[in-house]
């Protein structure tokens, strides 16, 4: 006997689409904006599902920022889908951060 058992193989690590938005405040902005921000969510999270390239896992809203967080297997292939969306949204300073890989490899995209 070689092995005791057989081990899974190792999945390809998961890849984040993370995007950062300046709100009008240092709290959490305003409704129009929060609801602003949900809405793109839930549009995303329907594309990005049709698309079959990950999901969108939430937001995070505090300090006069909001962030949207989406992961998949190929963080370029994520932002591709969920890109006029993101885009589309009016706050600014906004960016996106791609982790790709092992998490060590990050890049930024101003919108």
């Amino acid at each position: 006997m070689d092995t005791l058992f057989e081990l899974p193989e190792p999945e390809a690590p998961e890849e984040a689409v993370i995007a950062h938005y300046r709100l009008s405040d240092n709290e959490y902005g305003s409704r129009a904006e929060r609801e602003a921000i949900f809405d793109a969510e839930r549009a995303m999270a329907a594309t990005v599902e049709k698309a079959g390239v990950g999901e969108v896992d939430g937001n995070e809203f505090g300090g006069g920022k909001a962030v949207l967080y989406a992961y998949g297997k190929d963080a370029e292939a994520l932002f591709k889908v969920m890109e006029p969306t993101l885009r589309g949204l009016p706050f600014r300073p906004a960016h996106v951060v791609l982790r790709q890989g092992s998490w060590e490899t990050e890049s930024r995209v101003d919108l």
